[in-house]
This record gives structure tokens, C-alpha cells and sequence, in this order.
């Protein structure tokens, strides 16, 4: 052994030092709990991601995880109508641009004729003025 090293000094460059016990978190309490009494929008959590079929099938306590692992899949099936939404959206806009330009319509023709109805209305509420 080296000279001024102890024999539980470990020489390895990336080992930590060992603990006794382990610090637990002070950001979070920990969870001693088994389950949860779930409330009125939780219990609908659990119907609509399809957990339990009916509201009497729901039990007093559930598990946390449970709750969460519904809370998931609705937002996930929730993301996929958005998704769904805005494609349809997408598509209906194209659809809409298409007849549009059948119609000989466009945003500088339109453009166009308002700036010409605004100057007409100017020149005329300027010459009822004098």
C-alpha cells in the first residue's frame, strides 16, 4: 500500500464514496399510502380510459398508479383527436383555397377591392364636406 492511504481508500478514479444510509429527497414526501380514495373527475379518468366498464365497478381506493396511467392514456387519445382535428382542418382548408381559385378569387383581388371601395367612400364623404 501506499504511504498516507487508508485501507478503505478505493484508488479508482470515478468510484463515490460510500454511504451508510441513503438521504431520501426532501423535494418530495414519500408515499407510505397503497391507493386513493379517487374523486368525481378521477373516477371518470378511470371510465373513459376504459380501466373499469361501469361507475359501480370502481372501487373505494385505487391505486395511484392506476389514476395515472389513466391520466396518460386520455391525454395520449386526447393529442390523437387534436392531431386528427387539425388534419381535417388542413385538408378542408386546401379544399376551400381549390374552389376559390375556380371562383377567380384570390386575397390581393379581394384586397384590391376593398382599397378601391375605401378611396371611393373617401372621395365622397370629402366632396359632401365643403
Amino acid at each position: 500500500m501506499s504511504r498516507g492511504v487508508g485501507p478503505k481508500v478505493s484508488r479508482r478514479l470515478c468510484s463515490k464514496p460510500r454511504e451508510e444510509s441513503p438521504v431520501q429527497p426532501r423535494g418530495r414526501p414519500v408515499l407510505r399510502v397503497p391507493g386513493h380514495k379517487p374523486t368525481e373527475w378521477e373516477k371518470k379518468c378511470l371510465l373513459w380510459a376504459g380501466h373499469f366498464k361501469k361507475p359501480e365497478d370502481i372501487p373505494e381506493i385505487v391505486s395511484i398508479d392506476a389514476i395515472r396511467t389513466a391520466q396518460t392514456t386520455l391525454r395520449v387519445k386526447f393529442s390523437y383527436v387534436m392531431i386528427a382535428l387539425t388534419i381535417m382542418g388542413c385538408i378542408a382548408m386546401v379544399i376551400r383555397g381549390k374552389q376559390a381559385v375556380k371562383r377567380h378569387e384570390s386575397l390581393t383581388s379581394i384586397n384590391m377591392e376593398k382599397k378601391a371601395q375605401w378611396k371611393e367612400e373617401a372621395t365622397q364623404s370629402a366632396s359632401a364636406k365643403p
